[in-house]
This record gives C-alpha cells, sequence and structure tokens, in this order.
C-alpha cells in the first residue's frame, strides 16, 4: 500500500479509523493502528519466501462423496446413509488411501477412507507424503460438544448453513458484511516485507473478503495477468494526445479525501500493471502441462507465474485465492460432483507439479475450503447444506500421507452430527487456519489477532501439526 499524500495523512487516518470502527468483528480495532510496526516486526525474518493458496469451492462441496469411507463396516454405514448417492466400495479400490498411521475414530477404532475415483490424480502426491486430509473441520467460536449445541449453551457460528455468511465466516470469521478476512490479515503483518506491498494478496478469481486487511488490499488479476486500463494502453479513441490527457485527469494530486484516495488506487493499478506485465514477460517458462478448458487450472497456472517472479516483484509472503462454482448440488449429485472433482484433482496436481518444477514446492501451500460440508443422507439425487466437512492440505512442506483431526461416527443424529449427516465440527477453521498461519511466519502472539477465535483453543490445541 502506498503512502499517501502528505496533505491527506491526517484525513486518510480518520477515514481508516472509522472504516475499522465499522468491524463486524470489532476485536480487530484496537491493533489496527499498529499494523506497520507489527508488519515489520513480523517481516524482518521473511528472507526466504512462502506463499498460501486458498482453493475455495463455492457452493458447500458434498464431503460424503470427497473423503469416502473404505473400511468395510464404515461404507456399509456409509452406502446405508445414502443409498442412491453412494460409490461402491469396489469403485474405490484404486484409490483407498494407505495412511502412515490410521485415523482412529472417538470409539478407538482404526478407520480407513479412499479418495473419490476422481480425485485419483492426488493419489500420488498422498502416497508421496505431500498431501494430507483434515477431517471434519468447519466453522466454531469454541470447541462444542453436541449437548452444549443442543442446550445452546455456548456462542455458534452466525447464521449456519447459510451461503453468503458461512462463506464470510470461513474466510473472516465473521457473517457477511466482514470487512477484512484471516488471508488479508496475515497479509497485513507480513507485506511490510514485500518490496512491492500490492502483491501481498492476489486473487484470481474476482474479490474475496478472505483476502481483504486493515492495510493489504487484495490486488486482482486475470487468469492471462494484469488487467491493465486498455485507454491507456492504447490510444483512446485512435488519439495518443487522449490517452495522455486522461492519464493526467485520473492520477493528478487531490486535496478531497474521496477524490485523493482514487487518485491513490488508480495511480497504484497503473504502476502494479507495469511492474506485473514486464516481470511476467521475462518469467521462466512453465513446461508442466495445465489441463485445458479448466478454468481452476488457469487460475492456478498464473498463481505459479507469478510466484515464478516473485524476485522480480520483491514478494517475500504471497496469500492467493483461486475458486470454482457449483457444488451447490441439491439435485444431480451424481453427474455434477464427478466432473467438478476432476477439475479439482486435474488442477492440484498440475500446480503441485508446477511447484516442484519450480524447485519451491516446499515453500508453497495449498489448501481446499468450502461454505460448509453437506448432509450425508440424501435427498434423492442431491444432498442438503451441512457444517462440518473434509479438506486438504497440498505441498513440500505438508506432512502427508495422514490424516489430521478425528473420524466423525457415521449416523443420523450420531454422536458426531446434528440431524441428517450435518457434521459437528470437531477442528476448527481458526485451528486450521493457524497451523497455516505459523508455518508462514505469524507469531503465537499475532495469530490471536488474526483469529479472533483462536483464544478460546488451549495454546496446545492451535497447531494441528500439518506443516
Amino acid at each position: 500500500m502506498q503512502t499517501p499524500l502528505p496533505s491527506s495523512r491526517a484525513s486518510r487516518r480518520a477515514f481508516l479509523r472509522q472504516a475499522s470502527a465499522l468491524s463486524v468483528s470489532g476485536v480487530a480495532a484496537p491493533w489496527a493502528l499498529n499494523l506497520a510496526a507489527l508488519g515489520e516486526a513480523a517481516a524482518a525474518t521473511a528472507a526466504d519466501y512462502k506463499a498460501l493458496v486458498c482453493v475455495f469451492l463455492y457452493g458447500g462441496n458434498d464431503y460424503g462423496n470427497t473423503l469416502v469411507p473404505y473400511d468395510t463396516s464404515s461404507h456399509a454405514l456409509y452406502q446405508g446413509q445414502r443409498p442412491t448417492l453412494a460409490y461402491a466400495r469396489s469403485a474405490l479400490d484404486a484409490t483407498a488411501l494407505a495412511p502412515t498411521i490410521a485415523p482412529v475414530d472417538a470409539a478407538g477404532f482404526a478407520r480407513q477412507y479412499a479418495l473419490a475415483p476422481e480425485l485419483a490424480p492426488l493419489l500420488p502426491i498422498f502416497n508421496a507424503g505431500r498431501l494430507g486430509a483434515l477431517l471434519n473441520v468447519g466453522t466454531l467460536i469454541q470447541p462444542t460438544s453436541k449437548a452444549q449445541y443442543t442446550a445452546k449453551s455456548v456462542p455458534l457460528p452466525p447464521k449456519l448453513f447459510s451461503h453468503n455468511d458461512q462463506q464470510s465466516v470461513w474466510q473472516s470469521s465473521a457473517p457477511e458484511g466482514a470487512t477484512s478476512g484471516w488471508g488479508g490479515r496475515m497479509g497485513d503483518l507480513l507485506m511490510a516485507g514485500n518490496g512491492n506491498a500490492t502483491f501481498t494478496c492476489v486473487n484470481v478469481s474476482g474479490n474475496a473478503v478472505y483476502l481483504s486487511g486493515r492495510a493489504a488490499v487484495q490486488y486482482q488479476v486475470s487468469a492471462n495477468g494484469s488487467v491493465p486500463l486498455n485507454a491507456l494502453k492504447s490510444p483512446l479513441f485512435g488519439s495518443a494526445a487522449a490517452s495522455t490527457a486522461l492519464r493526467s485527469l485520473i492520477t493528478q494530486p487531490r486535496t478531497q479525501l474521496l477524490e485523493a484516495e482514487h487518485t491513490r488506487v488508480m495511480q497504484r493499478a497503473i504502476d502494479a500493471d507495469a511492474v506485473l506485465a514486464g516481470a511476467l514477460a521475462g518469467g521462466p517458462p512453465i513446461a508442466t502441462p495445465f489441463p485445458a478448458g479448466n478454468a481452476l487450472a488457469a487460475q492456478l497456472k498464473m498463481v505459479a507465474r507469478m510466484i515464478s517472479v516473485a524476485d522480480a516483484i520483491g514478494a517475500k509472503r504471497q496469500v492467493f485465492f483461486v475458486s470454482l462454482g457449483g457444488f451447490d448440488n441439491h439435485d444431480g449429485l451424481l453427474t455434477i460432483h464427478p466432473g467438478l472433482l476432476t477439475t479439482v484433482a486435474d488442477a492440484l496436481s498440475a500446480f503441485y507439479a508446477a511447484t516442484v518444477e519450480l524447485g519451491v514446492a516446499s515453500q508453497v501451500t495449498s489448501f481446499t475450503a468450502s461454505d460448509f460440508g453437506r448432509t450425508l443422507a440424501g435427498n434423492n439425487d442431491g444432498s442438503d447444506h451441512g457444517w462440518g466437512s473434509m479438506h486438504f492440505m497440498l505441498g513440500g512442506a505438508v506432512r502427508g500421507q495422514r490424516f489430521y483431526g478425528t473420524p466423525p461416527a457415521i449416523a443420523n443424529n450420531g454422536p458426531d452430527d446434528v440431524g441428517q449427516g450435518r457434521l459437528l465440527p470437531t477442528t476448527s477453521v481458526d485451528q486450521f487456519a493457524a497451523t497455516l498461519g505459523k508455518w508462514f511466519g505469524i507469531s503465537d502472539a499475532n495469530l490471536l489477532t488474526v483469529l479472533p477465535n483462536l483464544a478460546n483453543y488451549n495454546a496446545s490445541a492451535r497447531d494441528l501439526g500439518f506443516l
């Protein structure tokens, strides 16, 4: 973020102070004014390069047909819960997972899982110890038992089962309307170590609260690169003079607060486009093939290209966001969901291979996320909104070929669900994020400000150990 013009510094400070006061989470306001100092302290140790890549699956991914119960008794229970939707056990033989440590449920029984057949491209990464699975993770305020949920004796995430709100809670710890997300707040703390702070938080899929910080601003790019202002790239109305006049009009200093802010943003966009376009043009070719016609793969290829020119754009810490929609499968689960999983698997496997090619696999950690899981019990040919879900972490630093978290019991209204196979999470998004953040270089103390609910968990339970 560029320094404001001297004449507007005081008014801009007041503007930001007021904006932070409007935050739904509120808890960030006291430390928002100290972000610069915190960022410099955190970035002082960031001599290497690291990137976090959030792969968000919009609509609520169906966990039951993503990471599938495979041992004989578990599969029978799974098939009983969704007789018209379940994979046959024989269809899972080729993607059965052999972890280094078998996951054990709350009753002490070892459980087996298989990847959905469409996720087969991820199997070699799991077997190589570079992909792990997190069981029953979701939005929570504090550790919550089923008895507490039923009695409503503890605070619960706001507006459960709502797409927009749970997307926001996942990404920011607050419902729709939140002004910052935990990816952006991590960027706040480390952006001072980047030569160009603009490239700290990068969104390749549009806009997401996940990447909005108190100081860090998400920089949006397309799958093809930076988005230029065409009227400046080529003569406006065929006139170079018109383009020059437009550039002067949108970048000249202003004294009014909002006009000055608009000018600053426009200048930053023009400067960033020039830097990034130049760096990408001179960047190393990536030989790893990315599948054509795969929107998620195209986004991840751009992430790989930006990582390949991190030195040229002055980046030491970067947080990326990519996404894929279509997971709200109330109907047609068996016809729609397999194709979505194929898209995800092909994209993630290509991206991981590209990080290996670039020699940065151990410096890049990717993870999946989604609004919520879905019901295990079907509604004819689909599933409904749920809560807890299963997610993946992959990268050279991941302690893979393992499961993290506790396997949930497979039962409608069982000890681990609140009806229809809606899992009551046993691991929180805050714990998931804290593990990623600690690896990224965020101190334990600063994680408590980035993740407002983390203080409700014992210090020993905040790092899940997958990095």
